[in-house]
């Protein structure tokens, strides 16, 4: 099956009450253990490539191993830029196969933003391939993105409207509280999702498809055989599972998961390399490290998105 776009993709999640995973990808292992996945719960799939990710990888390498995917699983999979921050980053993305892409203006004035995303949104659509826009200011760091406490900003509801409008964007990522990155929030500080936003900015747009940015849940067992490995990673609170499914019950179509797959990988190999010091062949760490992303992507398309049986 051909890469497609989230467009049938979100119109389904947004009548059936679920959302759809966007997965990180940086190489093959971590592509196999969520396509596997995704396999085997008959889920629908994006997997989505930061500009960090296509420099590491290779733009080519990436394209072949998801033509891989798509080979061996025959699933319907959008291939997605996460946070493009210029007109010529998405463009090359677009003219080399990518199926959706996300041009950030978040950090932009409203006009700024606007005209910015206007631009992409003008050059996908004449070559096929639907935007993702961003309104509000997530904090955290992931790969480029790096924002402080102090210039984080919600999605204003009263902006929406216009801002859809007049770009023409397909999805549109707010700010309701999540944050990028493995530390969301500061010790003793409770997360907690601005679902009255969500719920006005559902009313201001109706059946239109929203996402979720910094949506990972920081699993404590993956923590923990980090810590118990010889890692010193501090206490890291990610975002509640069940608020997150409560998103995707409302407009909220897509959640982008990061954070929690690089945590898998990174403490399975600790742990392999602990019991097996003398071990030096990558195929016995990464093995392990794969089967748990397996794992991990299907207990989120399971039990946070809701998205099983619905490919």
């Amino acid at each position: 099956m051909p890469l497609v776009t989230s467009t049938e993709m979100f119109r389904k999640a947004y009548e059936g009450g679920y959302a759809i995973g966007a997965f990180n990808v940086n190489n093959m292992e971590i592509i196999q253990g969520i396509t596997e996945a995704a396999k085997e719960e008959n889920a629908p799939l994006i997997l989505q490539v930061s500009s960090g990710a296509r420099k590491y990888a290779n733009h080519t390498y990436l394209m072949k191993l998801v033509e891989a995917a798509e080979i061996e699983t025959g699933l319907p999979i959008c291939l997605h830029l996460d946070h493009g921050d210029t007109f010529e980053l998405c463009k090359s993305c677009i003219d080399g196969g990518f199926t959706s892409v996300m041009i950030d203006g978040s950090h932009l004035s409203f006009e700024e933003n606007i005209k910015l995303t206007k631009q992409v949104v003008e050059y996908a659509h004449a070559h096929g391939v639907v935007v993702e826009g961003e309104l509000g200011r997530l904090a955290g760091i992931e790969d480029d993105v790096n924002v402080s406490d102090e210039d984080a900003l919600f999605t204003d509801p009263d902006q929406v409207e216009e801002f859809v409008g007049r770009t023409g964007v397909d999805s549109l990522a707010i700010a309701i509280g999540t944050s990028h990155g493995a530390y969301k929030f500061k010790p003793g500080q409770k997360p907690q999702l601005r679902f009255d936003i969500l719920e006005e900015i559902g009313k201001r747009l109706p059946n239109f498809p929203i996402v979720l940015h910094g949506a990972s849940s920081v699993i404590p067992k993956y923590v923990e055989m980090i810590n118990a490995n010889g890692g010193k990673m501090p206490d890291a609170i990610g975002i509640p599972e069940d608020m997150l499914r409560k998103a995707a019950s409302m407009a909220v179509c897509k959640i982008n998961i990061d954070s929690d797959l690089r945590l898998a990988m990174t403490g399975t190999i600790r742990e392999y390399f602990a019991k097996h010091p003398d071990h030096f062949d990558p195929r016995q760490y990464l093995k392990p490290a794969r089967e748990n992303i397996k794992e991990l992507v299907r207990h989120k398309i399971r039990n946070v998105l809701g998205c099983s049986g619905k490919a």
